[in-house]
């Protein structure tokens, strides 16, 4: 009776082990954005297409990453240096000027899993300011460092130094001719950025950005304010926004998403309609938005302009690419 007994309980053991070590399901979603605003008018065939391959190059970076178990923290970083590096988007390479036609960029990343940041604001020199980022909150008792002190720091800890042309492309070299001359108004707007869930549930968010053409005195906008334009917490949500910096500020956006959702209960994109449409737009915040993954993957793009670069990428094998509001390509894998 007793050798029985035992035998059973080793089957138990044996089929609990099994079950065990079963591979988990492999859950995780990416999303991005290439900036928003502008006219879509202005949209042409040819720059669509153009705009599309590059966030389909770039999403395509965090998917594979992630479903190879890569962190979502380490994904986003990713995906947003290859944004900095793409001449298309007012981050890194191809990022706007100030009126003085000076290249200062900002950049922030944040883990949800324990809240940690990092982020740095008026850099000349950092070819990548997504890494400078990072390795302010993974290298220093520090959240935010600013103008030359960040870029000491970033150097000191061997990222890549360019020349400030470097970030200079003939578009924004006309660009900001026609602000200094007066034929063109600033544009607040442009910025990039990733936010991820990965398969261990843990959520991060990524942003980088040339700031507002045409700025002053060394202004900065919402990007490296954590809360304002980037935020992450697993609890809640991954946020990465893009519009006029001042009003993200001034409304703490990202924070102010994931309040909603944690305090009174609602859903992300009841959460990201009220703060964006509700809040945002009628204080003249047009021309911006904001891309948001939750705890369980939900995917959310929320926009008060009539475009917005972006892209998305599924466990389940959906990913999809748009540029104007209501007009997005939905695939899916094999």
């Amino acid at each position: 009776m007793i050798k029985k007994s035992l035998t059973s309980i080793l089957l138990i053991l044996g089929l609990v082990s099994t079950l065990y070590a079963q591979p988990a399901l492999k859950k995780w979603s990416v999303a991005i954005h290439g900036g928003a605003g502008g006219a879509p008018s202005s949209m042409t065939t040819e720059r669509k297409t153009e705009y599309e391959k590059a966030l389909l190059e770039a999403i395509a970076i965090g998917e594979k990453m992630l479903d190879n178990g890569s962190t979502a923290l380490d994904a986003v970083e990713k995906v947003v240096i290859y944004l900095e590096n793409s001449p298309l988007f007012n981050a890194g390479k191809g990022a706007v000027k100030s009126i003085d036609g000076i290249h200062e960029l900002d950049a922030a990343i944040m883990d949800g899993s324990n809240l940690k940041a990092g982020a740095v604001a008026g850099l000349r020199d950092i070819k990548n300011p997504i890494k400078a980022a990072r390795l302010v909150m993974d290298s220093t008792a520090h959240v935010l460092l600013i103008g030359e002190g960040a870029s000491f720091f970033a150097k000191s800890m061997g990222l890549e130094v360019v020349e400030n042309s470097y970030f200079s492309t003939k578009h924004r070299e006309e660009q900001i001719k026609r602000i200094q001359e007066r034929e063109e108004k600033e544009d607040p707007r442009g910025t990039v950025g990733c936010v991820a869930l990965d398969i261990y549930g843990n959520l991060a968010a990524a942003t980088s950005t040339g700031g507002m053409s045409g700025k002053r005195w060394g202004r900065v906008g919402d990007v490296p304010v954590i809360g304002a334009g980037t935020y992450a917490n697993n609890s809640t949500v991954a946020i990465s926004g893009t519009g006029h910096g001042e009003y993200w500020i001034r409304r703490v956006v990202a924070f102010d998403i994931s309040a909603l959702m944690e305090y009174k209960g609602m859903t992300l994109e009841s959460a990201a309609n009220e703060v964006i449409f509700n809040k945002i737009t009628p204080m003249g915040g047009s021309g911006g938005g904001i891309i948001a993954i939750d705890k369980e993957g939900n995917i959310v793009f929320t926009f008060n302009t009539g475009l917005m670069h972006r892209a998305w990428s599924k466990s389940d094998g959906e990913y999809g690419v748009g540029v104007l509001k209501g007009e997005e390509r939905t695939f899916k894998r094999q």
